[in-house]
């Protein structure tokens, strides 16, 4: 299809609700079949024609689908109403300036389909898989206190303690993070997290909070986690069968170091751990995994293995 047909053809759909391709192909200039294939072409580009066959049928241009003559000056309007002429012919008229130029004005652009919202298209869940429902302190209900910018005396149990103690703190605020709310404050100058599950109870005082020096909620809870995961940790080396470290890789996140090289029947691995107890996650591994070091671990798992044998025997 040449562009001068392209042009008649779309303007000759503009200006009729609906015309039999006998009048298309009058005012273009050709045969029906050739209407006709133009038609398809057009179709297969994406301009929403509508073609119904029959006595009563006819072509018909869908909305959406008409030809920007907005811009177009009367001059250029007159010479895409001359259809039929070739390039050489206009040239012999000196219309070929306008009638490119009117081209270029009216060109259609096929349309760039719309995004759909990310709203539409993106779901959060933070709660960790099969983790249990909320604990202890409610977020909604600390908040509050916690925006007044004073002293919280809370009533905490730490994991290595028997039963909650009263201590006095400066918070900063709340963190949330895999799936748990954390109070972020100051005991004595020191920072420190509180989970909520964990705290049973608080008391707002008359005091406004102490915060150290150019401390932010932000920076003192990005400093309370790297050192959690780093500082003071427990590093268990241990020898895994090659074959189970997607599993262990799906299972210990961050926790899990693979030393090089991963090719043999075994892989050297590190995991940390907070403390000696939470080694039993690796029975779950069985005899899949060789704990090597630290002897601690080594017994704590062979204490826990048994208990385990006995239990079924």
């Amino acid at each position: 299809m040449t562009p001068d047909r392209f042009f008649s053809l779309l303007l000759a759909l503009q200006t009729r609700e609906t015309i039999t391709t006998g009048d298309l192909a009058d005012q273009v200039g050709v045969s029906v079949r050739t209407v006709l294939r133009d038609l398809r072409w057009l179709q297969e580009a994406g301009f929403p024609i509508l073609v119904e066959r029959g006595r009563w049928g006819g072509v018909t241009l869908l909305p959406g689908g008409a030809l920007d003559t907005s811009r177009l000056t009367p001059t250029e309007r007159d010479h895409l109403a001359l259809h039929g002429l070739d390039d050489e012919q206009r040239r012999q008229l000196g219309a070929a300036a306008d009638s490119r130029r009117a081209h270029k004005k009216v060109a259609v652009r096929r349309p760039v389909p719309s995004l759909l919202p990310l709203s539409a298209v993106v779901t959060t869940d933070n709660r960790p898989w099969f983790g249990p429902d909320a604990q202890g302190a409610d977020p909604s209900a600390i908040i509050g206190d916690v925006r007044r910018g004073v002293r919280l005396r809370v009533l905490y149990r730490r994991s290595e303690e028997a039963g909650p103690t009263w201590q006095v703190v400066d918070p900063y605020g709340l963190l949330a993070k895999a799936g748990r709310w954390y109070l972020v404050a100051d005991r004595a100058g020191v920072p420190r997290l509180y989970s909520l599950e964990r705290l049973a109870d608080w008391r707002p005082l008359r005091v406004p909070r102490r915060l150290r020096p150019e401390t932010t909620l932000a920076g003192v809870a990005a400093e309370l986690t790297a050192r959690w995961e780093t500082t003071d940790a427990l590093q268990v080396h241990a020898l895994l069968q090659a074959d189970q470290l997607d599993r262990a890789r799906r299972i210990l996140g961050s926790r899990l170091t693979v030393h090089p090289p991963e090719d043999g029947d075994e892989v050297a691995i590190t995991v940390t751990y907070r403390q000696i107890e939470a080694v039993r996650q690796l029975l779950q591994f069985a005899e899949s995994i060789t704990v090597t070091d630290p002897p601690e671990a080594r017994a704590r798992l062979q204490e826990l293995a048994t208990r385990v044998l006995h239990h079924y025997s």
